[in-house]
């Protein structure tokens, strides 16, 4: 059974919420989405060492601290692939539906 649909929204931003408000067999529910940014990018003055390695596990670090940090409302669905050089990464969360 499909548990999940993707709903494409063109232009989607940071930071920024969406409210869904799905039909399903004659019941109506809404669902909350939102997008956050967590920094990313590399801070020379962190990293000393400078090879990719260590940059890149001092990221995943930050990022999941941001994560473990983050509203518990809100549950991690979808964590976006930065693009070469970004400053930010981009997480989707879904406010926790109570049933």
């Amino acid at each position: 059974m499909m548990k999940d649909l993707c709903v494409p929204i063109p232009g989607f931003g940071d930071s920024e919420q969406a409210e869904i408000t799905l039909n399903y067999k004659g019941s109506k529910r809404t669902i909350n989405y939102r997008v956050e940014s967590f920094l990313w990018d590399s801070d020379e003055d962190l990293f000393p060492e400078g090879d990719e390695v260590s940059i890149s596990l001092a990221r995943i670090e930050r990022l999941k601290k941001a994560i473990r940090d983050y509203n518990k409302d809100w549950e991690l669905i979808q964590i976006f692939t930065p693009s070469e050089n970004a400053g930010s990464i981009q997480v989707l969360y879904r406010k926790k539906i109570i049933i």
